[in-house]
């Protein structure tokens, strides 16, 4: 095998490994996917400034989101479905975060349950939740989320109706994956996936299935989903969800300025923005693209961080000088976990900070606290 030496590598090899139904449901965006593109190409218009003859030794990535210490400023995304891209993806993810010192958000949409991860680590981990109708289920996962001693709360606020996802629907996606003959014949090309999930329990939606009401078995999950997801959601709700955590609130979903006021008013500890990887509204800007904005109006009232697009630690170092305190990665992380498992993540992990920290180095600083928008070459941050 060709040695992995960017997150591309671990692409292609999550693409080998990988049935295609879940690859296509990381490697996909909405509609035409133009956001999705611009989520990635966007990051290319931003030029750096190379500085040399400049202390450059004892170079240091730690800092801290939402006070808690990190070894860089990167976090893994909440992602639904990650126990399909490997046997037991959610719990691997969070033991290489663990080891790695970074957060890791767990999805509602998981397939490991709150339970099962926090069982399976020793540090604890962010909890990701969606509003649904039923306040009575989202209470009790509030409780499960504190009960497993998670340490924030992100509460995503881009997805009160599903996006157009072509591919998703063309793969007739669902966990565990039905039995037809495009399955089938998906599954026996991916033999060592399969050998994985045969020795795993965790085929489902352990957040949901068996907690949620009348969602007893697989057969009546996507009912419940299509019917769960509230379109009425308002800052009326996200004040509720405040007071029923009583923690570290993160609001994610963020992209435009009047939001942005908005979440900072909120008292939430922090936003991100994000477009959801482009897989809900296209046509919607990058989240690179509104960052500097968003920065400029409430970076000074609450803690700004992003996602979307982030492929190198060359992207992590150009959103940190616009002014993010944090990212977060996704299929990166998502990548590596279909490509090798836990291993891939660390993978993934290993490559964003190298090139963090090359790339920082290039522009003259020792420490990530220092970045600002001094490093990029002119005003070209969009």
């Amino acid at each position: 095998m060709n040695p992995i030496v960017s997150i591309d590598d671990l692409k292609k090899l999550a693409q080998q490994r990988v049935p295609k139904m879940f690859f296509d449901y990381v490697d996909s965006g909405s509609w035409t996917e133009s956001t999705y593109r611009a989520n990635e190409s966007d990051f290319q218009k931003i030029k750096l400034r190379q500085r040399i003859a400049v202390n450059i030794a004892d170079r240091s990535l730690e800092t801290k989101m939402i006070g808690y210490k990190v070894a860089m400023p990167v976090a893994l995304a909440p992602a639904g479905l990650c126990g399909m891209q490997h046997a037991d993806g959610e719990i691997l993810a969070a033991r290489a975060c663990e080891k790695f010192g970074v957060p890791f958000t767990l999805s509602t949409m998981s397939i490991c349950s709150i339970e099962e991860v926090a069982s399976a680590t020793t540090e604890p981990f962010w909890f990701q939740l969606y509003l649904m109708r039923d306040r009575g289920f989202i209470e009790r996962l509030i409780e499960r989320a504190k009960a497993a001693h998670c340490t924030a709360l992100v509460l995503t606020l881009d997805l009160q109706i599903l996006g157009q996802r072509h591919k998703d629907i063309r793969n007739n996606l669902s966990a565990p994956p039905k039995l037809t003959p495009q399955h089938i014949w998906q599954l026996m090309t991916r033999p060592r996936w399969c050998l994985k999930m045969l020795g795993t329990r965790h085929h489902g939606f352990g957040n949901i299935v068996g907690h949620a009401r009348g969602v007893s078995d697989l057969s009546s999950l996507s009912a419940w989903t299509a019917e769960q997801f509230d379109p009425h959601l308002s800052w009326h709700d996200v004040e509720w969800i405040k007071e029923k955590w009583g923690g570290k609130l993160i609001l994610k979903g963020i992209l435009d300025v009047e939001d942005a006021k908005m979440a900072a008013q909120s008292g939430a500890d922090a936003l991100i923005v994000s477009n959801h990887g482009g897989r809900q509204l296209d046509g919607a800007r990058s989240s690179i693209a509104a960052l500097a904005g968003i920065v400029d109006t409430v970076g000074d009232q609450i803690e700004v961080h992003m996602d979307g697009g982030i492929r190198s630690g060359q992207d992590v170092l150009k959103a940190l000088s616009i002014g993010a305190k944090a990212v977060y990665i996704g299929r990166p992380y998502l990548y590596g976990l279909g490509a090798m498992g836990e291993a891939g993540v660390t993978k993934a992990l290993e490559i964003i900070h190298k090139e963090l920290d090359i790339t920082m180095a290039f522009c003259g600083e020792r420490q990530i606290t220092q970045l600002g928008r001094h490093n990029i070459d002119g005003s070209v941050y969009l």
